[in-house]
Formats: structure tokens, sequence, C-alpha cells
């Protein structure tokens, strides 16, 4: 028996070893080395700030709470944070696959091929970035208050919870990933957690406090996350036990039976959706033009600075607005008016492939969302600015989200003019008409405008929870206004491929 599990073991460390080899042995490796060295130098851009922000946390949680130490205060959040990753996981995280077929010919049981599936993702070091916080936090806050023993329990407790949310987030993805009911759900789920804080109706923020002040402080407080942990393991394994089918392991069918992706292997995933954004990206990272707006993306998002330092813009919630908009949604803005455009050398091809017009949109509408969540992302340390400032970027970013993107698309539809990927960067308004200026417009000033009238009446409280609101209705009815940009491309298709071939 004991031989039988050791083999078991050695074989799934075998499978991660040559998973590990398959990244550095792929053909577009090298190819894509600079876009991984750079996601490597993002990566310890953010880790730098994690850090940081572990260091200084107890500082901060202590000055949040006069009754309360650090350590309580964290345990009283540990739930928000608990929901909002597995929130995130469910919607971003992605499930791992192999390549089924290469193993079907050898004596590899498919329990073992489950179990290396499901511990995949506990060997990846995206999933401990938080340890970043948590440790700083421990060594320097938890120990001053407490002991030794109770820091090293408290970040065994978060190790765990990293497992419980990675295995519990799987689990309810493989289960109800396809349902369309999932998402207003979860939205309402969490909206009711949040108005039931909100109006002190229930007290999330104690019961959290309560249940992980048990589990840090008791000594047999660990048994009963690792045993959440495990339980969220075995429902993966339940759920392989009843739908064990070649799908749930294979990588994705390619569009022709071919991958295009070239060194974005990550998008293979996706299926023809993951390559026709990879091939928007290699048309971005290749050609003069739009690197030179991804250039001027970057610079724009030290724009904060010059409006959240300024008293001129301090009392003016409709520039502030502009500006969070602005910074968080430079590269959907910058990019996403010239959505089609960018293709116009290869339009024609496009509309002769077996693509589905709705499959197109929905790759563009994946590709803008994921420059908004970049740019989010890295205006994050303007929240060092103030509370004010959260509330802005989180309003933008969900308007940008949930209502731009939409805009973009279905006005882009307006823009015929060909672009010329390999003029010259600098000074070039080729392919800039007066219909580019129309359709960014209404998306950066109307906003605006509206912030600022609410405000008149309100306060820009109301006026960004206005605006929230709709980004929050937008990303709710997406299919509804996907359609709408799916019917209008189909109408406007053979106008706009008419407009491209013109190269004067």
């Amino acid at each position: 028996m004991c031989n039988y599990k050791t083999t078991i073991y050695m074989i799934i460390i075998d499978l991660l070893q040559q998973d590990w080899k398959k990244g550095f042995r792929a053909k577009g490796f090298y190819k894509s080395l600079s876009v991984k060295l750079l996601m490597g130098f993002m990566g310890l851009y953010f880790a730098s700030i994690f850090l940081f922000l572990g260091l200084f946390l107890g500082d901060i949680l202590d000055e949040a709470s006069e009754t309360l130490k650090p350590l309580e205060v964290f345990n009283g959040a540990t739930l928000y944070i608990l929901i909002g990753a597995l929130t995130l996981r469910f919607f971003m995280q992605q499930l791992n696959t192999i390549n089924l077929p290469a193993f079907q010919s050898l004596p590899v049981k498919r329990s073992t091929l489950v179990n290396f599936l499901l511990l995949k993702p506990a060997f990846s070091f995206a999933n401990y970035m938080t340890l970043l916080i948590v440790i700083p936090f421990a060594v320097k806050s938890v120990i001053a208050y407490y002991s030794a023993a109770i820091a090293f329990r408290f970040v065994l407790n978060c190790i765990l919870l990293i497992w419980f949310d990675m295995w519990m987030a799987a689990y309810l993805k493989r289960r109800f990933g396809s349902s369309l009911l999932m998402f207003p759900i979860i939205v309402l789920i969490v909206g009711g957690l949040a108005a039931l804080e909100y109006f002190k109706l229930f007290s999330l923020f104690d019961v959290s406090r309560l249940i992980f002040n048990v589990l840090v402080f008791n000594p047999f407080g660990l048994l009963l996350t690792a045993s959440a942990a495990g339980l969220a393991y075995l429902l993966n394994l339940w759920f392989f036990s009843r739908n064990y089918y070649p799908e749930k392991f294979n990588e994705k069918l390619k569009l022709n039976g071919s991958r295009v992706t070239g060194g974005f292997s990550f998008l293979d995933r996706f299926g023809v959706t993951g390559e026709l954004i990879s091939l928007q990206i290699r048309l971005m990272v290749r050609h003069k033009r739009t690197k030179s707006l991804l250039y001027m993306s970057a610079l724009f998002l030290a724009y904060g600075l010059l409006f959240y330092t300024s008293p001129m813009y301090a009392d003016q919630p409709g520039w502030l607005f502009f500006c969070a908009m602005f910074m968080t949604g430079i590269l959907m803005l910058m990019y996403g008016q010239w959505i089609f455009s960018w293709e116009s050398s290869y339009f024609d091809s496009i509309l002769t492939k077996n693509i589905p017009v709705k499959t197109y949109m929905n790759a563009n509408y994946y590709l803008l969302v994921s420059f908004n969540v970049i740019s989010f992302v890295l205006t994050t340390p303007y929240f060092f600015f103030g509370t004010k400032i959260i509330y802005l970027h989180l309003a933008a970013f969900l308007f940008n989200t949930g209502v731009n993107i939409f805009l973009l698309m279905f006005f882009g539809t307006f823009n015929i003019k060909r672009v010329d990927l390999n003029a010259r960067s600098s000074f070039n308004y080729q392919g800039t008409t007066y219909k580019s200026f129309l359709i960014v417009m209404p998306v950066m000033f109307l906003p605006m405008i509206l912030v600022g009238v609410v405000s008149a009446f309100a306060s820009i409280n109301v006026a960004l929870a206005v605006l929230a609101v709709l980004g929050l209705l937008g990303i709710i009815f997406r299919e509804p206004l996907l359609k709408l940009c799916v019917n209008q491309f189909n109408k406007r298709k053979y106008l706009m491929a008419e407009g491209f071939r013109d190269k004067a």
C-alpha cells in the first residue's frame, strides 16, 4: 500500500516537472521572452507594493480602530477578502487542462490525472502573492501584540484559506460555470451582504472577527481551516468522479485545427476567442503605430499627479472623475476608438472566415476589459491619496467596463477610415476623422458632466454611486448589450469593408 501511494506521488511530481519543462521548451517561449520579462517586472512591482503594504498594515489597522488590535481588525475583514477573492476567481481563474491523449496510452490512472489537475495551481507563485502582505504583518504586528506561535498559526491559516479559495472556486466554476444565472446570483448575494452591512442589519465584520479569532487563537483552529480546504478538494474529486469526460481535461480545440496564439500560449484555453485576442495583442506589439499608443498610455497613467495634487481641482468632482476615468480606461479609450480599424488591412479576411460575429465581438469585448483591468491595477498606488480616490477609481472602472466599452464597440462601426499600421508613429493622424472625435467625446465628457450636475444637487458620493450602478447594470446585462453591438456590426460590416479597402 505504501509503495502504491509513493508511486502515485512520484507520478504527480513527474507530471508537475513535465508541465514546468513544457513552458520553457515551447516554441514561442523565447519569441515572447520580452513579454515574459515585462510580466516579470510587473510581478516584482506588485510584489514590492504588497511587501510595503504588509510592513505598514499594522499601523494602518491600529489607526482604523481605537478599541481593536490590528489582528482583530484583520480577522474582521477576512470574510470580505475571502468572498471577494472567491468571486474574482470564479469569473477570472482559468481551469487547468492537460493533453489527455498523450497519457491515454500510458499506465497512468485517471485519479492521478485528476489529482494532478487539482494540485497544479497550488504550485503557482501567483496564488501566494498575498503572503507578501501577511508575513510582514505577522512578524511586525502579530508577534508584538501576542506571540510567535500565534503569528505562525495566523500565517498557516492564511495559506490554508488560499487553498480553500482556490479549490472552492475551481469546483464552483466546474459545477456552475456554464450557467448564465451565476453572475446575477453572485451579484445579488454580494450586494445583499453589502446592503445588510450598510443599513446595520447584520455585521459580517463581527461574524468574521468571531470566527477567525477562534481559528487563530485556538491551537486546534488549524484543524478546522485544514478541514475546509480538504472539503473543497474533495468536492472537486466528487465532481470528476461523476463527470469524467475528455473535454474536462483536454486543451480546447482551435480554429481550423491549429494554434495561432504564438507566444501567448496562455490564451489557448479560450479557444477561438483567445486566438482573436492573441492576434490583436500581436498586432499591438509588432507595429509602430500601436506601440506608440502603448507608450503614450503608460505616460498618461501619471496624469493623476497633476489633478490629485492640485488644489484647483479639489472641489471639482467632474474633473476629478474625468481624470479617474481617463486613467483607469486610458488604453481602452485610445485603442477602442479604432477597435475595428486596426484590422482594416485584413478585415475582408475576417469576414470570410468561419468566425461567428458574436465570437468576434466577444473577443474585442474581453480585450477591452483586460485593458481596463490592467489600467486599474496600475493606478492602485493613487489609493494612498485617500479613500476619495479609491471611490473615484472604482466608480470609473465600473463605468468604463459596463458602459464605455459598449459605446466604443457600437459607435466604432461608424469609423470606416483605413489605418496604416506601418506608417510613422509620431504625429500620425492617419485614420483620424471627425467621427473619431464624435465617438470619444461623449464617452469622455458626458460622465464628467453627469458627475458635476449630480454633485451640485447631492454629493460626489451619490454621483459616483449612480455611475457605478450604471456600470454594474452594463456588466450584468452584458449579453443583450453585446447583441446590440453584434446587430450594429452586421448592419455596417460591408460599409466598413468598403471603407477599409480605400488606401487613399
